[in-house]
């Protein structure tokens, strides 16, 4: 499955939902925005979607600091 990624194009051997793919990545879904094909998606949302192969996806990481 190939899905671009913050302009990135990637490979996936598997189907992914967009929280595997969170955990994929290492990210903690509730400090990153999902963008999936131009629609901002809710936590509760993207908690049951799938991703397709040539979806594309924004992830925006919030970080603190000081």
């Amino acid at each position: 499955m190939d899905l671009c990624i913050n302009g990135q194009q990637k490979q996936y051997s598997e189907p992914l939902s967009i929280v595997q793919l969170l955990e994929q990545l290492e990210l903690t879904p509730e400090r990153v925005v999902v963008e999936l094909n131009r629609e901002i998606l809710t936590a509760e949302k993207r908690a049951d979607i799938q991703l397709h192969n040539g979806d594309t996806l924004e992830l925006i990481q919030f970080v603190g600091g000081g």
